[in-house]
């Protein structure tokens, strides 16, 4: 076992991890502009990816390293994208170095201060608006990026089963039930593909996205970025799986969007409102099976507090659609009387 030094004192490593952090420390040194020191974590990841703060002696300035090993992760389309949207005014990090045969970049440090931690009633429009301003230059960009399609959407639901009912919650669903869950999958994506496609992060919410002095907010983990439907990002940022607000000021905020789009929006507002409102249940039953999936495969138990809220999401949407009642009672008879749900 080893260790690396971290705010909280030390983290260990294991053989894998120490050989890694040996060519990470390598690397930095063959990087002659700057004398870079003191490697601390940075920030949690959802997958591979491990994010590193190291200083620069001589400037005192810091700096992020994405460590993202290549039998696991490719940082061509981190690449790629970052610099879609650094030409579309969005404050993504410079790319300062990197060497993708190795799977290791270095960026510009846009600060450790997530939205979440500063979000509260006298912030929320300000920061908020930034955030719409942000996502509206975002959905300007053109490009030939993968397409959040019908069976990518599918798959991505298919995950409740397995991970949240199946592995999480033990419970099996019968034929009848299954059939249940198939159609409202079909519903969902009906949905999601009449709306106009735009570019898509995929995770736009209060963990991606950085309090910054200037052209606030700073965008991360956007290497996923889609094609897809006009309302996804939107739905990451103000059904947030971390944070939650009253629905009348989340309808304030998507009619500040609206007012501030110049996408022309081919249905009435009220149209537009039930697209974000079932883009959300396809998110947030992907979300319910990636969390599970985090802590049963691997080893991420942090995730599982945020299941409720994701849950109740979920159910209060059902609640509201006429036509998302067979997926409430499903819930009702499966989810919500079940000892870990309570």
């Amino acid at each position: 076992m080893y260790r690396v030094s971290s705010n909280d004192g030390t983290v260990s490593l294991n053989h894998d991890s120490f050989l890694r952090m040996s060519q990470l420390k390598h690397w930095l040194k063959s990087i002659h502009e700057y004398d870079l020191t003191d490697i601390r974590p940075a920030s949690a990841d959802a997958s591979f990816r491990r994010y590193f703060r190291v200083t620069d002696r001589l400037s005192g300035q810091t700096f992020v390293v994405m460590d993202a090993p290549t039998d696991k992760e490719d940082c061509r389309p981190f690449v790629h994208i970052t610099e879609l949207l650094r030409g579309a005014n969005v404050n993504a990090p410079e790319i300062i170095c990197m060497d993708l045969d190795r799977g290791l970049l270095l960026l510009a440090d846009l600060g450790d201060r997530q939205y979440l931690d500063h979000l509260d009633e006298d912030s929320s429009n300000r920061l908020y608006g930034d955030a719409l301003t942000a996502l509206i230059n975002m959905q300007g960009i053109q490009d030939h990026l993968p397409d959040y399609n019908r069976m990518r959407l599918h798959d991505e639901m298919g995950l409740f089963e397995p991970w949240y009912l199946n592995k999480h919650l033990k419970v099996a669903l019968d034929n009848q039930q299954k059939s249940v869950l198939g159609d409202i999958f079909d519903l969902l994506i009906d949905s999601a593909l009449q709306q106009p496609r735009v570019f898509v992060h995929r995770d736009y919410h209060s963990r991606n996205l950085m309090l910054v002095d200037d052209n606030n907010p700073g965008v991360i983990d956007y290497q996923d970025a889609v094609i897809g439907p006009l309302t996804y990002d939107l739905v990451s940022l103000f059904k947030d799986c971390y944070i939650e607000w009253p629905r009348e000021r989340i309808e304030t905020w998507l009619d500040e969007y609206l007012d501030k789009t110049s996408i022309e929006l081919p249905v009435a507002r009220e149209c537009f409102i039930r697209w974000f409102d079932l883009m959300g249940v396809q998110r947030h039953l992907k979300v319910l099976g990636i969390f599970a999936r985090l802590n049963y495969r691997d080893g991420k138990s942090q995730y599982l507090h945020d299941l409720p809220l994701t849950l109740k999401y979920i159910v209060n949407t059902c609640s509201q659609y006429q036509d998302l009642s067979p997926l409430l009672n499903l819930l009702e008879k499966t989810v919500l009387n079940h000892p870990e749900v309570i």
